[in-house]
């Protein structure tokens, strides 16, 4: 042996292509897996969609193309009986197509295809595809009620400043001097200008906007009440000069300072809290996201039955007519289409694989959180990713990726199968209680409290001992925090 040379030996985990495929497929989203699939199925002729074979039927394709007269039913109706039924059945939903039709539609092997019903195409009942119109963001809305007003172009351009200034809340947090500094210098605009101008696009709808505080917001929404307005002079008086007690509900203080009657005040102070703090949210053009269930859970004679939603499974499976063209395909194109139709197996394979690891995996959650179905969020048991790990004999990274972006349709709503998984926190009997749970319990006790004296996170750990659960005041404190509650303080101001 030559001096200087080494042998060593070491292990060494290598992914296969077709092992990095199904890693992929796993993690993606119901939308992102059929995006996935209809790129690869463009550039993979091996690969076709169940709906765009369904097409090619109704189309009349002929048997060259790869599919057998027996194959669609309708292809055996004489052309003019088939036309009719056509005609007739133009707006009818696919919905009404039955099971044995599904089933019998595809030649081969059906195992080869994933899914077992037709999947939407998008398209409304009318042919058309739905289209939604753009929502409305706060801008817009300004700036089509500027161009209906009578502005001249020199106020219209300092308008349009201001609009577009504005934060989501609709407030001018930067003063008129950031207007002023957006504004092109041959304009030669100054700041009582640019306040003028202010002060009218306050008046837009919604009133308020364009404010340079909720102090201002506020004086401006009661300034457009009616004279008449029950206490509406004593409100702008409390808005313009005791903000800070109305925020803390000292509704006696405020009466000594303006020597008015209590009840009188408490009846301004509500006509205030009736406005609206942030004109500019009702307009946010965050678009509303609509999630399809992956997984459905039902129960069926007394037991939690799991299924997969047969429209969220791709019905992807092989073209026959490329697949018979390989046996007479010879040299470079054989290769290449061989190549192909492995490439179009392991993809099927993958996303059966997909399919039962999600089947696994929600069979477990179900079975573990029967209790949440059965009595809800008070009921949800601790579960972490290593246990469900366990019982399906996978790693805790493929249950990560499966329950991520996955949803499940249970008679209580559509939760991530991520909303199932909750760490635990000790209980007195020796057991645990999951944090969905306990922030279900805090809910609850917030609910119910007194208005007036609302419970403060001590208390309402306190209570939480009570029941047999050891739980900390900065817990209490982040689990109201994590489900948007106020503090105690805050929930008094507001009542």
């Amino acid at each position: 042996m030559k001096p200087g040379l080494q042998f060593r030996l070491h292990q060494q985990l290598t992914l296969t292509p077709q092992l990095q495929q199904a890693i992929r497929l796993l993690q993606l989203s119901q939308l992102e897996l059929e995006a996935e699939l209809r790129q690869i199925a463009e550039s993979n002729p091996l690969l076709e969609f169940a709906e765009d074979a369904e097409s090619e039927a109704e189309n009349d394709v002929t048997e060259e193309n790869g599919y057998e007269a027996a194959e669609f039913p309708s292809r055996d109706e004489p052309p003019a009986k088939a036309s009719r039924e056509d005609e007739e059945s133009t707006a009818a939903p696919s919905e009404e197509l039955t099971p044995e039709w599904e089933d019998d539609r595809f030649q081969g092997d059906p195992s080869e295809y994933t899914g077992t019903s037709s999947r939407a195409n998008g398209v409304d009942e009318d042919g058309f595809e739905p289209q939604n119109a753009a929502p409305e963001n706060l801008q817009q809305h300004l700036e089509w009620q500027l161009n209906l007003s009578q502005f001249s172009p020199r106020e219209h351009a300092i308008a349009t400043a201001i609009i577009h200034a504005l934060d989501e809340d609709g407030y001018l947090r930067d003063g008129v001097e950031a207007v002023l500094a957006a504004l092109p210098a041959e304009l030669q605009a100054n700041a009582e200008e640019v306040e003028g101008v202010r002060k009218r696009v306050q008046r837009f709808d919604p009133t308020g906007i364009a404010s340079l505080d909720l102090r201002d917001c506020l004086f401006c929404q009661l300034s457009q009440f009616s004279i008449d307005t029950p206490h509406r002079e004593l409100a702008i008086r409390i808005v313009n000069e005791d903000l800070e007690l109305l925020a803390r509900n000292d509704i006696a203080k405020i009466a000594r300072r303006l020597k008015a009657p209590e009840e009188q005040v408490a009846t301004a102070a509500a006509l205030i809290r009736s406005l609206d703090p942030r004109p500019g949210a009702a307009l946010d053009a965050t678009p509303v996201e609509y999630v399809a269930p992956d997984v459905y859970a039902r129960r069926e004679n007394g037991r939690w039955q799991v299924s997969l939603n047969p429209d969220a499974q791709p019905r992807l499976g092989l073209n026959q007519h490329y697949c018979n063209l390989i046996a007479r395909a010879r040299g470079d194109d054989a290769t290449w289409m061989k190549g192909q139709l492995q490439e179009a197996r392991w993809l099927l394979k993958s996303l059966q694989s997909r399919a039962e690891t999600l089947q696994k995996v929600a069979d477990v959650i179900v079975r573990r959180q029967s209790a949440f179905l059965d009595y809800g969020p008070e009921a949800m048991h601790p579960l972490v990713l290593r246990e469900v790990a366990e019982e399906v004999g996978m790693h805790e990274s493929t249950i990560s990726r499966v329950t991520t972006r996955k949803y499940m349709h249970t008679p209580r709503g559509t939760f991530e199968l991520k909303h199932f998984f909750s760490s635990g926190v000790a209980t007195e009997d020796g057991g645990s209680a999951s944090a969905t749970a306990i922030q279900a319990m805090l809910r609850k006790l917030i609910t119910a409290e007194d208005a007036r004296r609302p419970l403060s996170d001590q208390a309402l750990a306190e209570e939480l001992h009570r029941r047999g659960i050891q739980v900390a005041r900065r817990t209490v404190a982040k689990y109201r925090e994590a489900m948007r509650i106020p503090s105690s303080s805050e929930r008094v101001r507001a009542n």
